[in-house]
This record gives C-alpha cells, sequence and structure tokens, in this order.
C-alpha cells in the first residue's frame, strides 16, 4: 500500500491474494509498514509499504534541509545520510536552492510521524501493531496472538 492508503478508518481490502476484508478502525490510523491485521479466522495481513516515486535529497546540511521540509509539514523518510519526500517540484526547486543534491527513486515510503497522539500530523508508535478487524468477538488481553507467518498474507 503506498503512504496515502495507509491512512484510513474504514474500507475493504484486497491483499496481493485476492482476499478481500473490511477494516473498521474506531478512528483513522496511520498504518506503517510491518503493521498486521488479524483476521475472523487467526490469520494475518502484513502492511507493506509500496514503491512510490520519491525524491532523495542528500547534502552537507541535512538537519537545515530537515528543518526547511518540517516548516512546510511535508512527510518525510529521515535517515542517517539521506532524507526522502514524495516528488514534489514546488519542493525540490527550495531543496536545490538550499544546497541539496537531489535523484528521483522508486522505493517504498516510511517517513516519520508527528510528536502528539496517533496519526500522521499527531506522530505514531512504531511498535508493531496487530489491528483486529472482521469478527464479531473479543480476545483476552493476555492472548498473544502468535502466529506462523509462513501462510500469512500481505497487502
Amino acid at each position: 500500500m503506498d503512504y496515502e492508503a495507509r491512512f484510513l478508518r474504514r474500507k475493504v481490502l484486497h491483499t496481493d491474494r485476492g482476499t478481500a476484508f473490511l477494516v473498521d478502525l474506531a478512528e483513522t490510523m496511520s498504518l506503517e509498514d510491518g503493521d498486521c491485521f488479524v483476521l475472523a479466522d487467526g490469520s494475518l495481513v502484513e502492511i507493506l509499504a509500496a514503491d512510490e516515486d520519491l525524491v532523495e535529497i542528500r547534502g552537507d546540511a541535512l538537519v537545515t534541509l530537515a528543518w526547511h521540509i518540517g516548516n512546510r509539514h511535508t512527510p518525510c523518510q529521515i535517515e542517517e545520510t539521506r532524507l526522502l519526500i514524495r516528488r514534489d517540484a514546488v519542493m525540490a526547486d527550495m531543496l536545490s536552492r538550499l544546497g541539496a543534491e537531489l535523484a528521483d527513486v522508486r522505493e517504498p515510503f516510511r517517513p516519520a510521524g508527528g510528536a502528539y497522539g496517533m496519526g500522521r500530523t499527531h506522530g505514531h508508535d512504531h511498535s508493531h501493531v496487530h489491528v483486529h478487524v472482521g469478527h464479531g468477538h473479543s480476545h483476552d488481553d493476555d492472548d498473544d496472538h502468535a502466529h506462523p507467518h509462513d501462510d500469512d498474507d500481505a497487502l
């Protein structure tokens, strides 16, 4: 799933194997690469970040470049030696004028979350999340949900 598709509350999703299931969350969430849905039959569906058209940003002043990106509330994947943003001609022009070395790339986009709460503008937890969908019963809090990943599906 691309970055936009991983932000949802209620939607029918289809796995790469053709399994359809309804996601009906209590609130809109930003799903991360590696998160999983637990279906009614106990199988897992893993969220995989899809390849997207991005701009790779490198340069000596990476912290300053990251500040300018954040100041414009632009989602950004922050790594030790580079930053990644979705392709945007205006942002690319600004970053180039600031001395950034830019390259178009196509790869999964995993931007950093915000500082507060859940979601994109309010932050998110980077732990491995299992979201239960598609069934009308609850699980005990001590249920460890240990499921083998060999037969699991992915988005």
